[in-house]
Order: structure tokens, then sequence, then C-alpha cells
């Protein structure tokens, strides 16, 4: 069913709106999606849509990354109410409200030798956006977040992931629950850490079952992950600072995980 929507008024453009604040994610458990690409990553991982909304006069099917219109009421806007909406410049015409849904530990997909990435207390929607597209070019076996409030479904990370926020297995998990399961499933922990016991990055084997944790820029990984992980593991600085963005940090520590099983 198609229906039109020429106001700026109508209480559906208004919840589009209030979906931008993480308090009205969290009541109603849903979230905005932005962009052909997005929306049809997120059909294709699984997502229920609710609702699309789309302008015919910006949108164009595209042949990589389809979208089904069959399950969803489809809102029509017009010009003026599109630019409203929409949380961002280029978004194909089209901006859809999904369910949001979160995977525990023992949902994560089963596989022989996996490789996780694990962040804790890492806020900045950029970074977790950047760490998902490495996630995703790297084939990870999951992405496992230790903070009950990083709010993946917020619109930055969302944009910033490309879509990737769908490709990619995301669970969430206490730090006690994550090393309880890591441990029953013979997973090796490595913190990325400033500290006299970390080791560089690179004199470890990570060609079994492995976990890269890292943490906030500011402060690191938590006392917790320092005294539990397996390993603590160190990028060797040249310069004068002694750290590097999360993002780029993650992308370094998983390629050498990959180069190391010969990038299978």
């Amino acid at each position: 069913m198609i229906l039109e929507i020429s106001s700026p008024q109508n209480q559906r453009i208004k919840n589009l709106i209030a979906l931008q604040k993480p308090r009205e994610r969290k009541e109603q458990q849903a979230f905005v999606i932005e962009g052909v690409r997005e929306i049809s990553l997120a059909q294709q991982s699984g997502y229920e849509l609710q609702e699309i909304y789309l302008n015919p006069n910006l949108y164009q099917a595209d042949l990589h990354y389809p979208i089904s219109f069959e399950h969803s009421t489809t809102y029509h806007l017009s010009n003026a109410v599109f630019s409203k909406v929409a949380y961002r410049e280029s978004t194909g015409g089209v901006i859809a409200i999904a369910a949001t849904r979160s995977l525990t530990l023992a949902q994560l997909p089963k596989v022989a030798n996996p490789l996780y990435l694990v962040l804790e207390n890492v806020e900045k929607p950029g970074n977790i956006g950047a760490m998902l597209r490495t996630a995703d070019a790297a084939g990870l076996s999951g992405v496992i977040v230790c903070d009950p409030n990083t709010d993946f479904f917020n619109p930055n990370v969302v944009r910033s992931s490309v879509g990737c926020l769908f490709t990619v297995p995301v669970a969430s998990a206490s730090n006690q629950d994550a090393k309880d399961w890591f441990a029953s499933h013979g997973i090796t922990t490595y913190a990325a850490a400033l500290t006299d016991k970390a080791m560089p990055y690179h004199t470890f084997d990570y060609k079994t079952p492995s976990a890269l944790l890292l943490g906030t820029e500011a402060t690191g990984l938590s006392d917790f992950w320092l005294r539990e992980a397996n390993q603590q593991v160190i990028i060797p600085m040249k310069g004068k600072i002694d750290s590097m963005n999360v993002s780029n940090a993650a992308a370094i520590l998983i390629y050498e995980a990959l180069r190391q099983r010969d990038f299978g």
C-alpha cells in the first residue's frame, strides 16, 4: 500500500525526526535507515522494515542494491517534506524505519576458526562506523560490544558504516560474560594496551581462534580486560604521541591477523 504525505506536521514525519534521539529509539525499539545501499543491505541481513518513505522525484532503483517494498507500508513524500526528515544530503530518495535487534554471544554464527573484534566503551559514532567497515572488509566472524550504553543505531553509525552495521554480526555482552564465553570456546584474547606488559602486536600468533580487544581513545581498555586478557599487545609508535585513532589501530591488528591466516 502506498500513501501520500505532503505536510511536515504529519505525525509520522514527526516520529521520523524523533527517532534521531536515543531515548525514542530505545523506547520504540526502532531506528531510521537512510540510503538505497543501507536499506538494501539491512533487508538482505534480515532486518524488518516497518515503514518506507520515498521521494519519487529522487529515488532510482539500483540493481546492485535492490529494495523490496512488498511487505512494508510505503509513504510518498513531497520534496519539502523529504528534505525535512532526511538526515543526510544524499539518501537516494529513500528512508526506512526498522526494528532494532541485538544478538547474544550464543547467537553469533558458528565458524571453525573465528576472529572477533571486541569494543569496550567506544562511543564516537564515526569510529564505530569505520571499524564496522573494516570488520566487513576483513570478513570478521563478528563484533562484540562490551558496553550496554553503545548505541549502534545512532544515525551517524548507520551512515559512517555505509551499511556494514547490517553485514557484520554484532553481539552485546558484559565483560565477564564475554571473558567466560571466550574461555569456554578456546578463544585467545589480545588486549590493545599502553602498558609495560604489552608486547609488539606483530610478535603474536593469531592463526588460532582470536579476539582483538580495543577500548576508548581517551582511557583505553578497563582494568578488567588489562587483567583478564590472555595477552597485551601494543602498536609501536615512532612519533611524538603515544596513541592513534582507535579505528586505525583496529585495522592494523585485524589485517595482521588476516596476513598470518593468508587472508583466508
